[in-house]
């Protein structure tokens, strides 16, 4: 069985490390900082195997210069379409490529989902999901490369997943992201009893994370703008003009 652990980075960045009870490697996710990773490792007396890479963002992949020091033959993993943008990727990888690691016993799905990046990409296996900066809990990634309708393509892909799937996004965002659902569905008791939880996980200062694909669909409405109802309350006719004016609105409002 594999464990996930959250390495809390700069404010609210999640690092997610990858580890099993009777192997001594991890794999670690988005270090933008390697520090907190270091420390990870020597706590938990492991060695880095792999590292993988969602985008180029600097929160993202800072920590990989450092981590490539202390650790020489660590696999690094990440967007071909990116490649230059990111010093130190070892495997450039793409949409539907595989990615096996035995020392793991597990593979990988690459699926492309820009839109917070134009090469942005997820890892996907099977009930576990790596999804850097493109869908949050409650919300997802600010547009600062690709266009709306790329996003809402991104993320009804990644909302095909089974609900099962956790979901570990890279931010701590899920509190505010909250509060701007409820504005846009103030009725959505789903999201009303969801809010409780996060804030009393939070009080404990636990992560939000993850989630899972079928909670997102019932409180995300990043992933509910097909919602007829929804598309009534905000006077649009289709999900691309619903989701473009709530990615809009989102970018203007103050939690």
């Amino acid at each position: 069985m594999s464990q996930i652990s959250a390495i809390p980075a700069f404010e609210d960045n999640y690092i997610w490390a990858l580890c099993q009870p009777d192997n001594p490697y991890c794999l670690v996710v988005d270090p933008g900082d390697a520090a907190p990773v270091l420390n990870f490792l020597a706590t938990a007396g492991k060695q880095l195997h792999s590292i993988l890479i969602t985008h180029h963002h600097h929160d993202h992949t800072g920590g990989i210069a450092t981590l490539r020091q202390h650790y020489p033959n660590v696999q690094v993993i990440g967007p071909a379409a990116e490649q230059p943008l990111i010093k130190g990727l070892t495997q450039a990888v793409q949409d539907g490529d595989t990615i096996k690691l035995p020392a793991f016993n597990l593979q990988f799905q690459v699926m492309a989902v820009p839109g917070h990046t134009l090469g942005h990409i997820a890892f996907y296996s099977a009930q576990v999901l790596f999804c850097g900066d493109t869908l949050f809990s409650a919300g997802c990634g600010r547009l600062f490369e690709g266009s709306p309708a790329q996003m809402w393509q991104s993320l009804k892909r990644l909302r095909e997943l089974p609900d099962d799937t956790q979901v570990y996004c890279t931010h701590e965002y899920t509190r505010a992201n909250l509060k701007f659902a409820l504005s846009v569905e103030p009725d959505n008791q789903l999201a009303v009893d969801y809010a409780r939880h996060c804030d009393l996980l939070r009080q404990q200062n636990k992560p939000t994370l993850p989630t899972t694909v079928g909670i997102e669909k019932q409180i995300n409405p990043f992933l509910r703008c097909d919602n007829n109802q929804l598309q009534t309350r905000w006077q649009q006719n289709d999900a691309l003009a619903l989701f473009t004016q709530l990615r809009e609105a989102k970018d203007r409002f103050n939690a």
